[in-house]
């Protein structure tokens, strides 16, 4: 029997062919596809996630604005003592925040995780969220940027302001076809810390059914706030229960036969991703990283709100 990286593909009529478009059709359908996903963002947005969003996330400070005279209800604590004392009036400093605050999405884009079960793949899956949490970001005013990867960096875009700039992002990511094959999320980290210099809110979007990228992770969180979201579709966790099939590694093409009937096979399989799993929550709670849940054929928002909520009562103590 051929042991073949996991996720994998039903054998049909059109084995070997490439499911999606070509990098450069982007056809009505496409548009078309952009706009469905933009619709339900901010549907999303509107409705729930915009106040969640802004109390998370704040910028990376505050700044001085102006001086004003006293006024009862004041805190006493904001008067500038210096002015009172070489002046004798009372007057308070007053500050704003510093939204100027830098989102990127750091994107796994590698074939499996256009394979799946499901119509909706975690690849689709992956652009709703990215617009979702883009579209919230703009709406703060904040500059949101792009990095997609497979086996190594296959595009960079950088971070901008506006609705426009969303689209693209969105765009990016459903008509991203690697040129590569596997997953480096190594080699994505090491490129983000080399573009992205000043301190950002990074959010990393992988089913994580690779290894090897433990110390990249360990010296970008350093750097940067990371939130992982892990993209998984039914399939990943628990083989089904049939029989001889045959079936392609969406990474590498390799074909053969898998016996889905035996026991053991299936347990294999289960194993190997429970240990992988459980690797890589002991990284992320030694890193300080937050990790995201989300799978295919379920609603994302309510694994979003718990995330915005844990962290705003995470920052409140």
């Amino acid at each position: 029997m051929l042991r073949v990286k996991w996720p994998w593909q039903w054998f049909g009529d059109n084995a070997g062919e490439d499911a999606g478009p070509a990098d450069d059709d982007l056809t009505a359908e496409l548009l078309d596809r952009v706009r469905a996903i933009e619709l339900k963002a901010r549907k999303i947005v509107d409705d729930l996630l915009l106040g969640e969003y802004h109390a998370v996330f704040r910028g990376l400070g505050i700044e001085f604005d102006e001086l004003r005279p006293y006024m009862p209800g004041d805190e006493v604590r904001d008067i500038d003592w210096k002015i009172f004392a070489r002046s004798g009036e009372p007057v308070v400093r007053r500050y704003r925040e510093d939204r100027d605050l830098t989102v990127l999405f750091v994107v796994d884009v590698s074939r499996s995780l256009r394979a799946g079960s499901l119509p909706v793949t975690k690849a689709d899956l992956a652009a709703e969220l990215c617009a979702v949490l883009a579209l919230a970001a703009i709406r703060n005013n904040d500059r949101v940027g792009l990095l997609l990867f497979a086996g190594r960096v296959e595009r960079y875009v950088r971070p901008s302001r506006g609705a426009k700039h969303v689209l693209r992002v969105v765009r990016e990511v459903l008509r991203a076809r690697p040129a590569t094959a596997g997953t480096d999320i190594s080699a994505a980290l090491e490129y983000l810390t080399s573009v992205q210099r000043r301190r950002a809110t990074v959010f990393l979007l992988s089913d994580f059914v690779a290894e090897g990228f433990d110390r990249a992770i360990r010296a970008a969180s350093r750097h940067h706030d990371i939130i992982a979201i892990r993209l998984r579709e039914p399939m990943d966790a628990e083989l089904p229960r049939t029989g001889i099939v045959r079936v392609r590694d969406a990474e590498t093409g390799a074909a053969g036969d898998i016996d889905l009937a035996s026991p053991a096979v299936r347990a294999a399989h289960t194993r190997y991703i429970v240990s992988l799993d459980g690797s890589r929550a002991r990284l992320f709670g030694e890193a300080g990283i937050d990790e995201i849940q989300v799978m295919t054929g379920e609603d994302y928002v309510p694994a979003l709100l718990k995330f915005f909520r844990r962290r705003a009562r995470a920052a409140a103590s």
